[in-house]
């Protein structure tokens, strides 16, 4: 009888070894799977710094600083009619004003004043982490208020591309004022823009267990939730007609995100989808008739806004 009681409470004590065993696999499958997660993210919002080359004559290179600090190096063109319309172009994630560099050069060859910015994490601005807009947003003021500063007396438009096109309406202190503003395949909402992201490399399934994991990181490394991260809801803050522009084979923003984002634009504004081109393809679009398309009227003026594209 004895023997039989001792074998039982062998057993009992093997199944509550294994047990604790699978539940201590397990926390450390999910602590593990975590850390995995916070990795991505990490590797997601990282500095891509790089090396750019000066513009060419007769552009000047200078550096900006920000309200909070950050140093940001930038490329200027100024127009030789102090009152001609000043321009401020803000580049796409992973990239840096290079990639603007045809469109500040045709821009200035149109006569128009032209800062392009390297923001911040980016280019040869201070390495800092990336925020998706919601801090770029203080960059891209910082550099209208030093092209406000230099020609008090002219119209001031914004070109901003992707993570640009975020920074010019995003962060505390709302939309840029400006009198003209192009949005060139922004996303949304942050949680949108992560999820086509990884469903156009892994798929649905994978997005729809990811995607929160890496959207809800807003919370602890900006201190604001992923609701703070969305042009969308930022447009009903803009003054200004927009043209908001997208390509056709766009997977990271389509097409439907664009129109979205021009129903919430203020009244006077318009949507253009460039045939045939992906997400990094439309910063680069150079078709005569949408370049003509690109014209924005001042909400405010009589006059119209020469084309700025």
């Amino acid at each position: 009888m004895a023997k039989v009681e001792m074998s039982s409470k062998a057993r009992r004590r093997s199944f509550l070894t294994w047990r604790t065993r699978l539940g201590c696999m397990g926390m450390l499958a999910l602590i593990a799977g975590l850390t995995g997660i916070w990795v991505v993210g990490s590797a997601m919002t990282g500095a891509t710094n790089a090396s750019v080359e000066p513009a060419p004559a007769p552009a000047t290179e200078i550096r900006l600083t920000t309200s909070d600090q950050v140093e940001i190096a930038a490329s200027y063109w100024k127009a030789d009619d102090s009152t001609a319309p000043a321009i401020l172009l803000l580049h796409g994630n992973g990239g840096n004003r290079r990639d603007m560099l045809d469109m500040a050069t045709w821009l200035a060859g149109e006569g128009y004043s032209v800062l392009s910015i390297d923001m911040r994490g980016h280019g040869q601005s201070s390495p800092q982490s990336k925020s998706f807009g919601y801090l770029e947003a203080r960059d891209a003021h910082a550099a209208l208020a030093w092209l406000r500063q230099q020609h008090p007396a002219s119209k001031l438009g914004a070109i901003g591309f992707s993570l640009g096109g975020a920074a010019s309406v995003l962060g505390d202190r709302g939309p840029l004022d400006v009198d003209a503003l192009v949005m060139m395949s922004v996303y949304p909402d942050i949680r949108t823009a992560i999820f086509n992201r990884i469903e156009a490399a892994v798929g649905t399934l994978p997005a729809v267990a990811i995607e929160p994991m890496l959207s809800y990181q807003s919370i602890p490394r900006y201190g604001v939730g992923p609701d703070k991260l969305s042009p969308l809801a930022a447009m009903n803050k803009v003054r200004v007609p927009v043209m908001v522009v997208g390509g056709e084979l766009d997977a990271y923003t389509p097409p439907a995100e664009i129109e979205a984002m021009y129903r919430a634009a203020p009244p006077g504004s318009e949507w253009w989808i460039l045939e045939g081109l992906g997400h990094d393809e439309v910063v680069r679009a150079n078709d005569p008739a949408f370049r003509k398309r690109r014209h924005l009227k001042l909400c405010t003026l009589n006059n119209d806004f020469p084309d700025i594209m």
